[in-house]
């Protein structure tokens, strides 16, 4: 049973910054599309930012120049760095590992809550 493990929400002010961590297993990082998504209270799931074996990232225009994806497969984590926090970005973020591009199964952690208000 694959585990991913999200880390590092919390509360914060706006225009302050958190780093959000997902661990997976070293099979994950780097053979997976890993991907960070998000549900604000009330609405749905939205994708945020994915970043590929590759290195390719791509993100959701609201976050663009402000979260940063970025793996690491020497600790098998895939971080999220969040910069400039605005009250809009609040919301439970969760980690996926997409692998239906090579034929291998979806996977999501549990989520951790990001809370930006003043």
């Amino acid at each position: 049973q694959i585990q991913l493990v999200e880390s590092g929400g919390g509360l914060v002010q706006p225009g302050e910054s958190l780093r959000l961590s997902c661990t997976a297993p070293s099979k994950i990082v780097g053979l997976y599309r890993v991907q960070w998504f998000r549900q604000p209270p009330g609405q749905p799931r939205e994708f945020v930012a994915s970043i590929l074996p590759n290195g390719d990232t791509a993100y959701l225009n609201s976050v663009k120049g402000r979260f940063t994806i970025s793996a690491d497969r020497a600790e098998n984590t895939v971080k999220l760095q969040m910069t400039n926090l605005k009250p809009e970005d609040t919301a439970a973020y969760y980690c996926n590992a997409d692998g239906s591009q090579w034929s291998r199964p979806i996977y999501w952690g549990q989520g951790t809550q990001v809370i930006v208000s003043s």
